[in-house]
């Protein structure tokens, strides 16, 4: 199939806000996002430069007028800051921006920056979701990875979160850590569900390029778990989950009923986001644009009244359907092809031709009832799956 004969996207669905937090107490040894260590006090003029570029961009033609339905503050640790100054910076937003009177409002935090007293502050300025990068339940692994908190803060965090009045909160779990054997992720896992969290989310540990970790793997000094046990973690995790109820919708999510993360569902679907902050990513009216990461110089952009944007990129109609069918196939439920003929005018049989003919054949990908998704056998290996449809 030619790219020439897709019409652009068409999709009309309200749009997901992401205000980036680039700062953390220190940098873990595996992390490869933009986040920068400050040890104590965040630079107080970053919310500064995030509200005002709020400002800016809110008038701006492509996003005036436009409706909201999420607003997710992430970083680095958002929580880095005081309550007040980032209930100050939400509440900036949402008198900006059109964001729904009922919208999914997230803040990532890390244990040891969060108590009921801040946790409160974030309720009272609406947000209703908190995301709490607790890892693992092991002093040992915490260790093993940098993180900074400990397993009695872990708890306690989730304790301060339901007395503030969170009823939607979110566990992040590793797994695949260095020295991490079946027992140990069993443990962490029985600890969260212990907890009843809303939402799971469960990632297998990643060694990136750049990062400490990938510097001590190449010096094999780091003692990672065999492709046979991540399996097994892999197996034991989903088993656990379901048998306690909930249910997985994406490949490393799980939830309660009603209580899929309504944000990173915008971006499975491929849908619009305007991102605010260093290092922050929008796509809007497939143009896809990036602020650059540096904290200093995105603030300092902002105050001369320049855009901090680092590139901008047109995405071409077969870009953003191949974008959409890669994001949608992240979902256990796929995604519908007569919607994806409704955005682009094409379907993925006509468009992938003997590629997807070829995973179907191999049981990798099926469509059932107008729906393309991945089979179970698929889920271990999903990225080489969607590798062969980029």
């Amino acid at each position: 199939m030619s790219d020439s004969s897709l019409h652009p996207d068409r999709s009309e669905s309200p749009a997901g806000l992401y205000v980036h937090i680039p700062f953390c107490v220190a940098k873990c040894g595996y992390c490869s996002f933009a986040s920068y260590p400050c040890g104590g006090a965040p630079p107080a003029g970053y919310l500064d430069a995030v509200r005002q570029e709020a400002e800016t961009l809110a008038r701006h033609p492509l996003v005036r007028g436009r409706a909201f339905a999420t607003l997710f503050v992430g970083g680095g640790t958002p929580t880095i800051y005081g309550g007040e100054e980032l209930a100050g910076m939400i509440r900036h937003c949402r008198g900006l921006f059109d964001l729904a009177p009922d919208a999914e409002v997230t803040v990532e935090a890390n244990p040891n920056t969060v108590d009921e007293a801040k946790l409160a502050d974030l309720r009272r300025a609406g947000v209703n979701r908190l995301s709490i990068g607790v890892q693992a339940f092991s002093d040992r692994l915490l260790g093993q990875i940098e993180r900074r908190h400990t397993v009695a803060q872990a708890l306690a965090a989730v304790r301060a979160a339901r007395a503030a009045g969170f009823a939607n909160v979110n566990l992040d779990l590793i797994y695949g850590l260095p020295t991490q054997g079946i027992d140990d992720w069993r443990e962490t896992l029985a600890q969260a569900l212990d907890l009843s969290p809303e939402h799971l989310a469960l990632y297998a540990l990643s060694v990136e390029e750049g990062t400490p970790f990938s510097r001590r793997e190449a010096r094999g000094e780091l003692a990672l778990p065999d492709e046979e046990t991540l399996l097994a973690m892999e197996e034991s995790a989903y088993l656990a989950l379901a048998g306690a109820g909930y249910e997985r919708y994406e490949i490393s999510n799980f939830a309660r009923s009603g209580l899929r993360s309504r944000h990173n569902g915008n971006y499975w679907r491929n849908g619009a986001y305007l991102g605010l902050g260093a290092a922050a990513v929008s796509c809007l009216d497939h143009l896809r644009f990036r602020a650059v990461a540096e904290p200093d110089r995105f603030a300092a952009l902002v105050a001369e009244g320049r855009q901090p944007w680092l590139d901008l990129e047109g995405l071409s109609p077969a870009a953003a359907f191949r974008e959409t069918v890669i994001m949608g196939l992240r979902l256990l439920a796929g995604i519908a092809v007569d919607e994806l003929e409704a955005r682009f005018g094409v379907t993925p049989q006509a468009y992938y031709g003997s590629v997807l003919d070829r995973l179907m054949d191999q049981g990798l990908v099926a469509i059932t009832d107008g729906r393309l998704y991945l089979t179970p056998r698929a889920l271990p290996v999903a990225n080489q799956v969607l590798a062969e449809l980029v």
